[in-house]
């Protein structure tokens, strides 16, 4: 799989094999636009594939053990252009907790949707699944019981896409992510199973 990602942005610092990849940051980098904070930040490495299929999701273990400043980030991304992205991480905050969250990013303006976690949580799972033009994001601590924390739609995420994986470090910090046990299946976002769309 990791032949067929290609690079937005390629650090200086990687190192990628059949089945890991690794990605030391550099400070002052992140993905952020307007909202709130007022500034805009585009410069975070992003690693991703290509795909037009409409029903799929994308599985990946992230391991940040070397997270220890405040906003250190990896995880999953889905980014289409600057203005229009998706990600899904946990954020380090201090000794005491850290942000498991995702952004959502349509047409210039990010919101940040987040549930606090203890520090000793090292490493987390992740399955992006599409739908069509919508998605949902999920998160899991054994690779297997994988529970919700986004579903969004995305104006810019119809036709061919880009996903797959980025990390940063927003403030003066660095560290290593590590990546393992990617794999894309069929769709394990169910279609609505309940209430009939109006006619």
């Amino acid at each position: 799989m990791t032949a067929e990602m290609k690079w937005t942005r390629e650090p200086k610092d990687f190192r990628i094999t059949a089945d890991r990849i690794e990605i030391t940051t550099a400070p002052g980098t992140d993905l952020w636009q307007r909202t709130y904070y007022h500034f805009r930040n585009d410069n975070a490495p992003v690693l991703q594939m290509e795909t037009e299929e409409k029903f799929f999701s994308f599985i990946v273990k992230t391991d940040f053990s070397g997270s220890h400043h405040r906003f250190d980030q990896c995880g999953i991304v889905m980014y289409l252009d600057s203005e229009n992205w998706l990600k899904g991480s946990v954020e380090y905050e201090n000794e005491e907790f850290q942000h498991l969250g995702s952004v959502v990013t349509n047409h210039g303006y990010s919101d940040w949707a987040t549930t606090a976690i203890p520090a000793n949580v090292k490493t987390m799972w992740y399955r992006f699944s599409r739908r069509e033009d919508d998605y949902c994001i999920e998160c899991s601590q054994d690779g297997e019981h994988f529970s919700q924390m986004r579903v969004c739609h995305m104006w810019e995420g119809v036709g061919k896409i880009r996903f797959g994986i980025y990390a940063c470090s927003p403030e003066n910090s660095s560290f290593t992510a590590v990546f393992t046990d990617m794999k894309v299946t069929e769709c394990a976002w169910k279609a609505h199973d309940g209430q009939q769309p109006d006619e």
